[in-house]
């Protein structure tokens, strides 16, 4: 599976829990990592090239600290820009047809925030459902998000295991097409994948 991350962090530079999971990435033919806010510091993306790039890729992971319930500014901007309609939706729109595609995020709440009873009303799930239809409309495959929450409070020993089971997830889906009804009753990726022993 070709991969694409389209990574969207503006403050790369505080983030302790990006940085970890980013440290975790081995260089492969079949990875592609696209840094959008250091491609595009001006906001001024290069659409043909955001096209291509997906074309070339199977799987495609939009990576991002989950700011107000969203993403960077970034990243909605290239939503808006790059799924054009009749060429990723719509009549005739048809090139992302078949792929795959999902979220991993990191939220300084905790879990238990993101709960019907939390602090934040609602679940990451329910949260990220216009990511889940964009996805829909554009006639992929959406998978549960891979997260990393609590940020703030996690221990080195804590994002260590984060940033390894992330490698495990991304190493698994290098070798392996998704079949997505073996995902859809979890809540995140991180379920299907033990931290790999360093």
């Amino acid at each position: 599976m070709k991969t694409l991350i389209l990574f969207a962090h503006p403050r790369l530079e505080k983030s302790r829990s990006n940085k970890a999971l980013l440290s975790r990435l081995k260089p492969s033919p079949d990875l592609t990592f696209n840094d959008l806010y250091e491609n595009y510091p001006d906001f001024n993306i290069d659409v043909e090239r955001e096209k291509n790039l997906l074309l070339a890729h199977d799987l495609i992971i939009w990576q991002h600290p989950f700011y107000w319930y969203s993403c960077p500014p970034l990243l909605k901007q290239w939503i808006d820009l790059v799924l054009e309609f009749e060429w990723a939706y719509g009549p005739g729109g048809n090139a992302l047809q078949g792929k795959f595609i999902f979220n991993s995020i990191t939220t300084g709440g905790a879990q238990q925030a993101y709960q019907p009873t939390g602090h934040n009303h609602y679940t990451i799930k329910q949260f990220l459902h216009p990511f889940e239809q964009t996805a829909r409309l554009c006639k992929m495959h959406y998978l549960p998000p891979f997260a990393v929450q609590g940020t703030h409070k996690l221990t080195v020993e804590q994002l260590e295991g984060n940033a390894s089971q992330y490698e495990a997830m991304i190493k698994y889906f290098l070798g392996n097409k998704p079949e997505p009804e073996q995902y859809m009753h979890l809540d995140f990726l991180n379920q299907m994948f033990e931290p790999i022993n360093q």
